[in-house]
């Protein structure tokens, strides 16, 4: 059975999507060219601009989608966290496997850095940091944690910082922070619980 023309239009997106958020992190937000992302998609440059009005909007593209996924991820933590102190510590224990220098390390410190200048990407990463710590919030107040948006607010920080910390602070692992960002969350989960 041959493929629609959609479902190939759909995998050579996929594909320009991956091409241009490992650019992103190699050359830095301004270093990836059309050319560059075609070559490492296996694509004719034309496609690029088929697909997207522009460079900017893939990367854009690129790096929103790799965030989001990530944010996800750490949903699916939280999820399956029956405790405040479980879900802190799983949600730290997924920074453990970034070094700060690996790609998706690097991809995040080139988007947070062109979102500074560009109104669209900081829009659209601010939507995402948004739902993010609103679905924390919304998991904190079910273990009776107090203040859970502004609770959520200081752990959305946390994942954010160790990220950008990582490569000037190897050794800021969630072993270190676990410990006192747990015992800030349950001592405000065993006041909120006093008060009731």
């Amino acid at each position: 059975m041959s493929q629609s023309a959609a479902e190939r239009g759909r995998q050579v997106r996929a594909r320009l999507r991956v091409a241009a958020a490992e650019l992103i992190a190699e050359r830095g937000w301004s270093g990836v060219s059309t050319r560059g992302v075609a070559e490492r998609a296996g694509v004719a440059s034309g496609l690029v601009h088929y697909h997207y009005s522009s460079v900017q909007a893939l990367l854009v593209e690129a790096a929103t989608t790799a965030i989001t996924d990530l944010a996800g991820e750490l949903d699916a933590l939280l999820t399956e966290s029956t405790t405040p102190e479980t879900g802190v510590r799983a949600m730290l224990a997924v920074l453990d496997s970034y070094s700060g220098t690996d790609p998706t390390s690097l991809l995040f410190a080139e988007t947070y850095l062109a979102a500074a200048r560009d109104d669209g990407l900081r829009h659209t990463l601010t939507g995402i940091l948004a739902g993010l710590r609103e679905r924390i919030a919304g998991w904190l107040a079910g273990h009776g944690v107090a203040d859970p948006a502004g609770t959520a607010a200081v752990l959305a920080a946390v994942v954010d910082g160790m990220m950008l910390h990582r490569p000037l602070s190897p050794n800021l692992t969630s072993d270190v922070v676990a410990a006192p960002l747990t015992r800030m969350i349950i001592r405000n989960a065993t006041t909120e619980g006093d008060r009731q």
